[in-house]
């Protein structure tokens, strides 16, 4: 019986690890994608030689199964709770909607404004990058400013310059400079 519940938790770990390496490897993060597959050929080769050995029956056989799916749903949620990465929105209004333009932007939002030519009037197409981990949020202000608004997302493969990489780069030197009344700076 323990067997069985080695063999479950080793799943557990196991798919979750190679879900997270398969992202890092699409984003293009390749150390942690090599990471996490050194851990992943580590888990697995072990859960398998679990289930190989010994007199190989049919339950141990389903429990890994079993657990390799329940691992697929548990590495998805760890996915969507890391949020690693960055979307892209293309936000298309009836009307120029400046105040929430304004409010993106007070947010800390990269807004590029663009007028169109739409089928009955003029159109507006906000381009919005942000992370991944705030989506919802950019959601959010859309949705309670501008209702009907079409909106599409992707995920950007690379990009250089703007308004999000700038901010980025100011947050990391806020982050490493110490405060003034810190005497460890005098040193």
């Amino acid at each position: 019986m323990k067997e069985i519940i080695l063999i479950l938790i080793l799943q557990l770990v196991y798919v979750p690890i190679l879900t997270l390496r398969t992202i890092f490897l699409v984003k293009g993060m390749s150390m942690y994608a090599s990471a996490f597959g050194f851990l992943e050929a580590l888990v697995y080769v072990f859960g398998l030689s679990l289930v190989f050995s010994g007199d190989q029956s049919i339950v141990a056989m389903i429990v890994y199964a079993v657990g390799f799916g329940a691992g697929i749903i548990l590495g998805g949620y760890i996915e969507s709770r890391l949020a690693i990465g960055y979307t892209t929105f293309l936000v298309n209004l009836m009307t120029k909607n400046e105040e929430l333009i304004n409010r993106l932007r007070q947010e800390g939002f990269g807004v590029t404004v663009y007028q169109g030519e739409g089928r009955d009037s003029a159109r507006y197409r906000l381009d919005i990058l942000t992370k991944r981990s705030r989506e919802e949020e950019l959601l959010d202000f859309i949705e309670e400013y501008e209702p009907r608004a079409f909106i599409i997302s992707y995920e950007p493969r690379k990009f250089k310059g703007g308004f999000l990489l700038k901010a980025m780069k100011k947050q990391k030197v806020k982050s490493k400079q110490k405060p003034k009344n810190d005497p460890s700076h005098l040193k």
